[in-house]
């Protein structure tokens, strides 16, 4: 269902009569806190429909207004909003959000005021039920109604009394098609060989292979975005392959024949890791999206070649690396502890993949043999160019010439997302890292969160790179856990 993109987004274009009885198409959408605080402009993402707010969610905006986090940021955004709307007439009648001067019709704002007699199964007076209870009389009254709510419960609780209930599927991206970094193509192998003689050719000579037929016969042609990888198998011999790169902007690919040594330490065991150490060694790739399940190496990948570039190649200042503590902004007071023990809990998997690549892995630190690894990682911690944070710090900074990763990223929202790759300065290399099926945010899925929006909106820059990892590589024990459970 997506009834909010019935005809694209809606943008303010011109002014509307709150009368919805002038259009009988125009639909009711019923919002529930959840949306707002995730988005606050979904006040007017609904084309030339009438939003409802419940005045139950004005209550529940009122509560989360206080703090310095994204939620009440929000809250306090959609508050303003309303309180625009409020100087062009009275809201409990309806006012239009659209240009006052133009002549097409855009969408209409309402609060609902009424105290609405609610049916027995949401006789309890709780928010949701009086939020839901707003969409109920509402449809009980013939007008098309639809209960939109991030809250999956509330959804099926509307659902259960006839009520058309949605998720928010504004900048929702879809899961399923999530674009992968990487293409697999079969051309002869005489065309692979001659790529790896010449180290570069023109797209063009690989365009027959990146066509396939769909089921209803149409030929679709697909096309290379930047920095994407071409993995080529020759149709005559499996064992004849090849790996390309379509560099930036530009009409041709690469040979990617991946690092001959390792790098802090660690190799690529599989073709996706191989990739991805590609990218994350390039300088001129500014922005680096990572996503696979556990145990496939992406924090692993893009702390060993943060540490490579920053302590051996000294090509940045510092190395950031910073994980949500979910959702971003939430203080850490909740951990036990003093603030360093209370960060120490919450980035342990960080100071985890440090340790392994501290340990024997050939330390840059003089002396290293008689240093143990906690040692090398104080001595890091202490100079100031290992930086281990959470994000609640990160807003308000600039942060210049360094080498940043954010773990954990797929708990972010979009919102949270650019607000993070805004902080980037000159100089800066940004890797976000994630496993898409495990969201621990709420209000966020596959779909809806900031890493899958960052890397299929993005995918197409010339500094922008991705890579699905596939294949868990932690242990045999991991692979088949991945695999069965």
């Amino acid at each position: 269902m997506n009834s909010q993109k019935d005809g694209g987004l809606a943008t303010a274009g011109g002014a509307a009569s709150p009368d919805t009885a002038a259009n009988p198409r125009m639909k009711n959408f019923v919002l529930d806190t959840n949306v707002l605080l995730h988005d606050a402009d979904a006040l007017f993402a609904f084309e030339d429909n009438t939003v409802i707010v419940p005045f139950a969610v004005l209550e529940e905006l009122d509560h989360f207004k206080k703090g310095n986090d994204d939620i009440a940021r929000n809250a306090r955004r959609c508050i303003r909003h309303l309180d625009d709307l409020r100087k062009r007439g009275p809201l409990f009648r309806g006012v239009a959000w659209g240009e006052e001067d133009a002549d097409e019709r855009t969408g209409v704002v309402r609060i609902e005021v009424s105290d609405i007699d609610r049916p027995h199964a949401i006789r309890m007076d709780t928010p949701d039920n009086r939020i839901i209870a707003v969409a109920y009389e509402l449809q009980r009254e013939g007008a098309t109604t639809v209960f939109v709510s991030k809250d999956i419960n509330a959804r099926i609780k509307a659902d259960s009394l006839g009520i058309r209930a949605e998720d928010y599927e504004h900048q929702k991206i879809d899961p399923d098609a999530l674009y992968s970094g990487y293409v697999t193509i079969e051309p002869p192998g005489e065309l692979i060989d001659e790529l790896y003689e010449q180290r570069m050719l023109p797209i063009e000579r690989f365009r027959e292979f990146l066509t396939y037929e769909t089921a209803d016969h149409k030929v679709v042609e697909r096309e290379l975005d930047s920095n994407q990888f071409v993995l080529m198998r020759d149709a005559l011999d499996e064992s004849h392959s090849g790996l390309a790169r379509r560099v930036s902007d530009t009409d041709h690919v690469i040979v990617v024949t991946g690092s001959r040594k390792p790098i802090f330490g660690v190799m690529p065991r599989n073709i996706q890791q191989t990739m991805a150490l590609d990218l994350l060694l390039d300088d001129e790739v500014r922005l680096i999206t990572l996503t696979g399940g556990a145990g496939t190496g992406k924090t692993l990948l893009a702390m060993a070649a943060g540490m490579y570039k920053v302590f051996q190649e000294e090509r940045y200042d510092r190395l950031l690396v910073a994980r949500p503590i979910m959702p971003m902004g939430r203080d850490i007071g909740f951990l036990p502890g003093d603030k360093d023990e209370k960060l120490s809990a919450w980035m342990q998997p960080i100071f985890d993949n440090l340790d392994y690549l501290l340990s024997t892995r050939g330390s840059f630190i003089e002396q290293a043999d008689s240093k143990t690894t906690e040692q090398r990682i104080e001595k890091l911690l202490a100079d100031g160019r290992l930086i281990l944070e959470p994000l609640t710090y990160i807003r308000g900074r600039s942060i210049p010439h360094q080498f940043m990763i954010v773990d954990e990223a797929q708990n972010l929202s979009p919102h949270e997302v650019k607000t993070i790759v805004s902080r980037v300065g000159e100089g800066t290399k940004l890797i976000l890292t994630g496993d898409l099926e495990q969201i621990d945010n709420p209000y966020l899925d596959a779909s809806s969160n900031g890493l899958s929006t960052v890397i299929e909106r993005m995918r197409s820059e010339g500094i922008v790179g991705h890579v699905t990892l596939s294949k868990s590589e932690r242990s045999d024990l991991a692979s088949l856990a991945a695999a069965k459970l």
